[in-house]
């Protein structure tokens, strides 16, 4: 129940995201990845950073599309 809980509150933060901002995660991998920043080494502050500055985005769905790009393996992921 607690997994299901949590799949539909990221799913919430997902669509409130596109909602806001006409985009999908996959629209935010191909923006990252025209940015260069879909590279080995690149840490979550720089996605969150980039996210909050150009799209107006908090911390926490900011962190979404950040989680997204790193389950997909969009490149080698590390926290700050």
């Amino acid at each position: 129940m607690l997994n299901k809980k949590i799949n539909m509150s990221f799913e919430a933060y997902i669509n409130n995201i596109k909602t806001k901002t006409g985009k999908s995660p996959g629209d935010f991998k191909k923006l990252a990845k025209k940015k260069g920043l879909l590279k080995p080494g690149t840490k979550a502050g720089q996605i969150v950073s980039w996210l909050k500055e150009d799209f107006d985005l908090g911390y926490g769905h900011a962190m979404a599309i950040f989680k997204v790009f790193k389950d997909e393996g969009a490149f080698d992921a590390k926290t700050e």
